[in-house]
């Protein structure tokens, strides 16, 4: 049953108006840019240099917060070599993917190429990967915490 309201009518003209000067802008910008492949493939593989330093970094962060609270004293006592590892994990990852993602869009004739599109995966997957990995151990380590808490009924006329 499709709603007549007059907010969902308007909505769906801006959604079907809007869609092709989207896909217009789209179509000339990627034409674009396989025209200038050269230029843009230095400017992407930064790009991808950056967001998986910031990605990654981000993951990381968050599962070094997680793992404060469930083994303090190891961090406290290996706190520096935990830390380069995870510096050193970090930039590799994202050095790699810069660099994959510049070899792998040398030649416009290619794309999608494989080794590029497998690196943009990689590199979307891996933050989603630790933080879940770091939600699921933080998990099994409070099982307290996903035990829902039972409430007293209330009662009337009691103070």
């Amino acid at each position: 049953m499709i709603p007549k309201s007059r907010r969902f009518r308007e909505a769906a003209f801006i959604a079907i108006g809007v869609i092709t000067p989207l896909g217009i802008l789209a179509v000339n910008g990627s034409a674009f840019v396989m025209r200038h492949l050269a230029d843009f493939r230095l400017v992407l593989s930064i790009c991808a240099l950056v967001s998986a330093l910031f990605l990654n970094g981000l993951a990381a962060w968050a599962a070094m917060r997680r793992a404060r609270r469930h083994v303090p004293d190891l961090l406290a006592e290996y706190r520096y070599w935990i830390w380069a590892g995870i510096g050193i994990v970090v930039t590799a990852t994202a050095a790699g993917g810069a660099y994959f993602t510049y070899l792998g869009m040398r030649d416009p004739n290619r794309l999608p190429d494989p080794l590029s599109v497998a690196t943009a995966v990689l590199l979307l997957l891996m933050p989603v990967a630790v933080t879940f990995v770091a939600r699921r151990l933080e998990e099994r380590r409070s099982p307290a915490r996903r035990a829902p808490q039972k409430k007293e009924p209330l009662r009337r006329g009691a103070p």
